[in-house]
């Protein structure tokens, strides 16, 4: 038997940070994302010589473990350890032996949500392996709780939602983890304009984000008013965009982007730096007419609004920055998982 799963990363066009605890909780969040052609992928395969082995081929990495109850989270392979610890503790009640290994396309820190979506392909290939019964909503929480409860990893709450639901979503972000996920119907032609003008740039440099997010979270705590009024603005944001898509206003897009992104840099420290800023300024020069950073912060990829044939020479522009552009379109599949046998 062999089961396999892959989940697609997201761009996150609106809202972002809002997401995260304490401002969901004291304030409500609310996020606009869409899922993108590229994917963590997973392939497990169920053994009985009592290993647990794991395996990274894109990082060139592996490591044996002998199966028990608790998998010890430290050296490669954390977050697969954490997936299995909580599947063994919540569901099986006995060590499991298996070989499992993925793979992301995209680099660690990048902006897309790899991390947490690459939880949500391993779990989906244990909930496809043992059959558990766990809806999007459950597995969404599942991988949030192991990556941010178990394992003590700083973050939001979109990531889990995105990789699980796929397809272009708002997302509304409560206390006591309440979370709902509202689909949203958009053109087919929309999606497609929207691909052809949203230019996205690897910065060939990637951040940890834990350090932006436990900053944007103490700021929150200690009612700093700059970081919480900024937060205010991108869920703002995040409506004001909704309603460009749905009516496919799609030009209007760019003011907001570069609405949200004078708001997010005051989020907290390090979300942006002088490279990050020239490579935002010269987008703008060439026709770029709005824009951000993917994720938290601090480098990874980078998305511009570029209207009519701007992108070319914005494009051109980018590549004197010794980044790359890449092409992808969006997504409507979520988690996706099957089986050979």
């Amino acid at each position: 038997m062999i089961v396999r799963s892959k989940a697609p990363l997201r761009l996150g066009l609106a809202g972002g940070g809002t997401d995260v605890s304490p401002y969901s909780d004291q304030y409500g969040g609310a996020i606009l994302n869409a899922t993108i052609n590229m994917y963590a992928y997973t392939t497990l395969v169920p053994t009985d010589d009592g290993k647990v082995v794991i395996e990274l081929p894109d990082m060139g990495v592996s490591e044996v473990c002998d199966a028990s109850m608790v998998l010890q989270t430290e050296g490669a392979g954390v977050l697969h350890k954490g997936v299995y610890n909580r599947i063994v503790r919540e569901f099986v009640g006995k060590p499991m032996s298996l070989r499992i290994s993925s793979h992301v396309d995209a680099p660690a820190g990048s902006g897309l949500g790899t991390s947490s979506t690459l939880v949500v392909s391993i779990l989906g290939a244990f909930v496809e392996w043992l059959k558990l019964p766990l809806g999007e909503y459950d597995i969404a929480q599942l991988a949030y709780d192991i990556e941010r409860v178990d394992l003590g990893m700083a973050g939001g709450k979109q990531d889990q939602y995105a990789a699980t639901f796929g397809g272009v979503n708002f997302m509304e972000f409560g206390a006591d983890n309440k979370v709902v996920v509202n689909p949203l119907r958009v053109r087919k032609s929309i999606l497609s304009e929207l691909s052809h003008n949203l230019v996205l740039y690897y910065t060939q440099t990637s951040r940890k984000s834990a350090e932006i997010i436990e900053k944007q979270c103490e700021n929150v705590r200690k009612n700093n008013s700059l970081s919480i009024d900024a937060m205010h603005k991108l869920k703002e944001q995040a409506a004001l965009m909704k309603v460009c898509l749905l009516r496919g206003d799609l030009d209007e897009m760019g003011r907001i982007l570069d609405f949200g992104w004078q708001y997010k840099k005051k989020m907290a420290e390090m979300i942006t730096n002088p490279l990050i800023d020239e490579v935002y300024d010269s987008a703008i020069a060439h026709g770029a007419t709005g824009g951000k950073i993917s994720g938290a912060g601090g480098g990874g990829f980078m998305f511009f609004y570029c209207p009519g044939l701007n992108r070319y020479a914005v494009e051109k522009a980018l590549a004197s920055y010794g980044g790359q552009v890449k092409r992808y379109e969006f997504t409507k599949e979520g988690l996706t998982t099957w089986t050979i046998q």
